[in-house]
């Protein structure tokens, strides 16, 4: 756990209403835990504030990825389709909400999420919830009977937003993946994914703390690098280019078990 992040100033999730960047432009940035110490004491200096729920602002997040039998949407990113989808069911641990989330890319390099909530026991089988059922058919290329779970998703977020307010920063932490079609489960260990979400309108100032700290931009996809390490028979592709990345990063080798 990164010393500095006791020091950063609270937002409440009510204060982050205005910032949702439902629709937005995400860039991502890969690093590891001794970097990611010195990237947060930048960023408190700059004032940047840390979102707080239930009285922590580290939020433990577990998430589900549909697919087809074929793996279509991991294949979709794998072969660069500029207008893709990814589907998962997400809970919130710290709020105890449980969502329906529709990933949409689009041509352009916007990303749109929707997403209903639905209860915490249709997290691996959403079938029987006819509003859930409708609202993946109204919301997405794919229907109920087409899609099952592959994997599950954990790791520990801190989410961060520049004092005006039109950005919000996400860093992944602790991630591991179990997939349920393989039996194989992997961690990354030390590895940090940051997200940069914004409108496109306005500066970043974290895009120049990250610079200074020598942390490059890297489009990395937790659901393909989870697919790529857990599944032998995937086409994996230019993904097994992104793992070796990661390992250089974190200077170890992923162990998959």
């Amino acid at each position: 756990m990164p010393e500095t992040l006791h020091i950063f100033p609270s937002i409440t999730l009510e204060e982050m209403d205005s910032i949702k960047l439902m629709n937005r432009i995400d860039s991502k940035y890969l690093t590891n835990e001794a970097t990611l110490a010195q990237v947060l004491e930048d960023a408190v200096r700059a004032g940047y504030r840390a979102l707080e729920t239930e009285g922590t602002q580290i939020s433990p997040y577990n998430s589900i990825y549909f697919d087809t039998p074929g793996l279509k949407t991991f294949t979709d990113h794998r072969n660069k389709h500029l207008r893709r989808q990814k589907v998962r069911t997400r809970v919130y641990v710290n709020s105890g909400k449980t969502f329906l989330e529709i990933k949409r890319k689009n041509n352009k390099g916007r990303t749109k999420k929707k997403r209903m909530e639905i209860p915490f026991s249709e997290m691996e089988d959403f079938s029987k919830d006819q509003e859930a059922v409708a609202y993946l058919a109204g919301h997405s290329e794919f229907t109920v009977d087409q899609l099952s779970p592959v994997l599950s998703t954990a790791f520990d977020r801190i989410t961060l937003v520049n004092p005006s307010k039109t950005e919000r920063i996400t860093i992944d932490r602790h991630l591991e993946f179990n997939n349920f079609r393989s039996g194989k489960k992997a961690s990354l260990l030390d590895t940090v994914i940051i997200e940069i979400k914004q409108d496109g309108r306005a500066a970043s100032q974290m895009k120049g703390i990250l610079l200074d700290n020598r942390v490059k931009p890297a489009k990395v996809s937790k659901y393909c690098v989870a697919v790529t390490l857990t599944d032998s028979t995937a086409r994996s592709g230019r993904f097994k280019e992104k793992i070796r990345m990661i390992e250089k990063t974190i200077n170890k080798k992923i162990q998959v078990i």
